[in-house]
């Protein structure tokens, strides 16, 4: 004689296979979206930010290598905080990636912008 199951979500007799928690699609949906909710938030305004900074600089380098002021980036909303990647040159050059689209410090308020070349 077994316990009787209830739904992890709302608490509603379960029915059905032995290993089943919730009663309907709807409760493990809601549970499941309850459950990462945090963390959902989190990497969302993340990737929202990686994705802006990638925008901004794709508008500013039409020409796939450019120099900008560190104030022309914050003016368009910019966020130093965001990248996806980072490359050491040889040289000690440190460039920083939004997805393909990168920049480099040139001077204390001068950036120059790049694309990343795929290699073949």
């Amino acid at each position: 004689m077994s316990a009787e199951k209830k739904c992890l979500e709302c608490g509603s007799k379960i029915t059905g296979r032995i290993d089943k928690k919730f009663c309907s699609d709807q409760c493990r949906i809601s549970y499941n979206n309850r459950l990462n909710s945090d963390n959902t938030n989190l990497v969302r305004n993340i990737n929202n930010a990686l994705r802006k900074n990638r925008r901004i600089l794709l508008a500013l380098n039409k020409t796939g290598k450019t120099k900008v002021t560190r104030e022309k980036l914050l003016e368009n909303g910019f966020d130093f905080q965001y990248f996806t990647g980072i490359y050491t040159t040889k040289e000690g050059a440190v460039y920083h990636y939004c997805y393909e689209q990168g920049y480099l410090q040139t001077d204390k308020d001068w950036y120059l912008l790049v694309v990343r070349q795929e290699k073949k």
